[in-house]
């Protein structure tokens, strides 16, 4: 993708998370931050909180 471009959203809250993902959907690279040890390393896990029909 020539567009392309490394993204970095603070915060993985329903927002920043669903964000980030989207963003990352159509091909940039993504990081997403957050200061929540706790929701940190569940999403380590691969485990996510939000569910969306």
């Amino acid at each position: 993708m020539p567009w392309s471009r490394r993204i970095v959203v603070v915060g993985t809250g329903y927002v920043g998370l669903t964000t980030g993902a989207c963003l990352a959907s159509l091909g940039h690279r993504v990081v997403c931050s957050d200061v929540d040890a706790v929701k940190v390393a569940a999403l380590r896990r691969g485990e996510v909180g939000i569910r969306e029909p």
